[in-house]
């Protein structure tokens, strides 16, 4: 499998895995840590979620945000080496006191949130013909490596707690570690800057416009000027002084932007798409805050439920040849994709509402993991390709408001569940995952009525 790749890329997808599996060992003991070292309530645990969640939700604007005005370089080794010295922080902060602790944990998911829009863009820009067999295959590695850390983190955690953070943190500093070296040969920004020099935006459109040797923002590129800034050098306005700092800046592919209300106002790219997002990770709660309790109040044993995320993590590579077989012929476009996600999602749902016992979890379970293999390779690939140098923007933003729907999923299922059981969180799951592919279909709509011949190449995965 991994043959076909070039050894740049292996070394990338190996050092993805590695640090999903350091982030893994964390995460799921949050609650077991406050509750059994701290002694504080469950409630208490959730709070701490819920308050990295949000730091998390801000990490992803501020990551995409701070793209062009940082550089990747400067962004991804930054937030890499802040989110290792605060994990390495929490030997310390995590016994200290607990609104440090709170402090720390939503500082962490914030940091750790700003690196996201930056490798997966990153991944778009530097692989561009190879961006959506990429995205897939880190996905799935990554997620070899989410389920290494979960299995690794229980045994941790008997020896010591500390220990977690410990190993959590030297992933990270080890991630970062890497891309100093991978990024340290090339001109400051190379990955980004090939965005803006043909090499990757060649026929994509951005906001209506045309990359190469058009216009963007009022601003031609790949040989024309650059804010008034010809490309062999010559000021287009007279200032000379002026023209090399941003011919220079450009070089680094740190770039003058529009503004953030020019970029959101490019609704037709994100909104939709996002807000399908939104609806698919606020559904999909239903696993925690109405299976698990379901599975507990019906007195089966809990590794029952454990059982159902190694079937998820089983399926993320025996499911490959069917999804793959989707993306040639039923699902071709990016969009499609999408849609079928949210389609499979929503089967799902149907499938515990009408079967609300283990072997119908089991259905849903194998359906909604190919939702997830459809849609979370999909958004980076779809942003990467139509929003071309602003993609790390939209990253950013999508992130951000789908990261909404995992933040409020479990408050909103968890309030159902107590007045409705399963049968009241499957019935919402399933109606929310109606209004996912409603979002979706708008999307895709949106954008065959802006396709270009070239573009409408470019989208095909």
């Amino acid at each position: 499998m991994m043959s076909k790749y070039t050894g740049e890329m292996k070394v990338f997808i190996w050092a993805s895995m590695i640090n999903s599996t350091g982030g893994a060992l964390m995460w799921p003991l949050t609650t077991l840590f406050v509750h059994t070292q701290l002694n504080r309530p469950l409630a208490d645990a959730g709070f701490v979620i819920l308050m990295q969640m949000l730091g998390g939700f801000f990490g992803q604007l501020l990551g995409g945000g701070l793209y062009y005005r940082l550089g990747v370089r400067k962004l991804l080794i930054g937030a890499l080496a802040a989110t290792s010295l605060l994990q390495l922080s929490l030997v310390v902060t995590a016994h200290a006191d607990w609104w440090l602790y709170v402090m720390t944990m939503t500082v962490l998911g914030l940091t750790n949130s700003a690196s996201m829009p930056a490798i997966q863009s990153f991944v778009g820009f530097r692989w561009a013909d190879r961006r959506d067999e990429l995205f897939n295959v880190i996905y799935v590695g990554n997620n070899v490596g989410v389920a290494l850390g979960t299995a690794l983190s229980g045994v941790l955690a008997d020896i010591s707690f500390n220990l977690t953070f410990v190993l959590n943190g030297l992933t990270s500093a080890g991630f970062a570690l890497f891309f100093y070296r991978f990024l340290r040969g090339q001109s400051e920004e190379s990955a980004a800057a090939g965005a803006v020099n043909g090499t990757v935006e060649t026929g994509t459109p951005v906001n209506g416009a045309p990359a190469n040797g058009a216009s963007v923002n009022g601003t031609l590129v790949n040989g024309a000027s650059v804010k008034g800034t010809l490309a062999n050098g010559e000021s287009a306005d007279g200032a000379n002084g002026e023209e090399k700092t941003t011919a220079a800046r450009a070089q680094r592919g740190i770039l003058p932007e529009r503004s953030i209300w020019e970029k959101l106002s490019a609704y037709r790219i994100y909104l939709f798409m996002s807000v399908g997002a939104l609806f698919i990770w606020l559904a999909n709660s239903l696993w925690g805050t109405g299976v698990a309790p379901h599975i507990a109040d019906q007195g089966m044993n809990f590794s029952m439920y454990s059982l159902l995320w190694t079937l998820n993590g089983v399926l993320i590579f025996a499911a490959q040849p069917i999804t793959s077989w989707m993306k040639r012929t039923i699902a071709v476009p990016l969009t499609s994709q999408l849609t079928w996600s949210a389609i499979f999602y929503g089967l799902a749902y149907v499938v515990i509402w009408f079967l609300p016992f283990y072997s119908g979890f089991l259905l849903a379970m194998a359906l909604a993991t190919l939702g997830e293999m459809l849609v979370s390779p999909a958004v980076p690939a779809f942003l990467s390709a139509r929003a071309g140098r602003e993609a790390p923007f939209y990253m950013g933003v999508s992130g951000g408001i789908a990261s909404i729907g995992r933040m409020i999923g479990p408050y909103v299922l968890g309030l159902t569940y107590d007045h409705g059981g399963l049968d009241g969180v499957s019935f919402i799951s399933v109606f929310i995952a109606v209004l996912a592919v409603l979002s979706f279909i708008m999307h895709a709509a949106l954008q065959r009525k802006e396709r270009s011949p070239q573009h409408d190449m470019m989208m095909h995965g």
